[in-house]
């Protein structure tokens, strides 16, 4: 592990714990919950596992293949989870009676995570033709 992941796996573990405590400390004893709250302890989550998977500069492109391998599958089972726990909190939010939706900007989440990935792919794909 090289100095600079040991460094900062630490630091954004702790922030994720503080910016996590801080928001449960606000619903617990305040009885408030903030939504910026939730968008912060996700973005904390995101920085502690992108930390996680820093690859070390040192290690040359040893395991370039498999690194790119692991990036390709471990993004499409993430963008098939997206996709479908968008369309779950649409259904559970809104019911299952599509026409009367109120939550518009969920529901455009959720149509363009639909098309995006193979809109991307097709474009992706002429590139290499």
């Amino acid at each position: 592990m090289s100095e600079t992941k040991k460094f900062l796996v630490p630091i954004s573990f702790i922030l994720l714990v503080v910016v996590s405590g801080l928001s449960l400390y606000t619903w617990v004893h305040l009885h408030t919950f903030y939504t910026a709250s939730i968008l912060l302890i996700f973005v904390h989550l995101s920085v502690f596992f992108h930390v996680l998977n820093l690859r070390d500069p040192e290690s040359g492109n040893r395991n370039d293949s498999k690194a790119h391998l692991i990036e390709n599958q471990s993004g499409k089972i993430a963008y098939l989870i997206l996709m479908i726990s968008a369309g779950l909190i649409l259904i559970i939010s809104e019911g299952v009676n599509a026409n009367n939706i109120e939550n518009i900007p969920l529901l455009m989440v959720v149509g363009l995570a639909l098309i995006i990935q193979p809109i991307t792919e097709f474009f992706y794909a002429r590139k290499y033709k």
